[in-house]
């Protein structure tokens, strides 16, 4: 994925608004690796690592918004950019992972 990807500032929202917009049907992108998310991770999210994002991303559907996660918020920056890029509907949860806990947000390790 180029550098581009992480320069822009693409849509964002909160964990707390990510939470919300779950509830009405968005689908969470998780880019982390597998590692991180075989620690943990948000129930029915999908697993695309940011590493495979631009090949696999025709694998996501076109009717939902998505919202990109990561630990932190940095990789799933360029994550929302490259799927807007391509056509989607998406947005970043900023802070990822720490502001999701932080918001009560569900977490599983299956």
């Amino acid at each position: 994925m180029s550098l581009r990807h992480y320069f822009r500032r693409p849509p964002a929202v909160s964990a707390a608004e990510a939470i919300r917009l779950v509830a009405d049907g968005a689908l969470v992108v998780d880019v982390r690796r597998a590692f991180e998310w075989n620690r943990t991770h948000i129930p029915d999210a999908v697993h695309l690592p940011l590493e495979v994002l631009p090949e696999r991303c025709l694998e996501l559907p076109e009717d939902r918004l998505l919202i990109t996660f990561c630990t932190g918020g940095i990789r799933s920056a360029g994550a929302a950019n490259l799927l807007v890029e391509n056509g989607f509907e998406a947005v970043n949860m900023s802070r990822g992972l720490v502001d999701w806990r932080a918001a009560g947000g569900p977490l599983t390790t299956r």
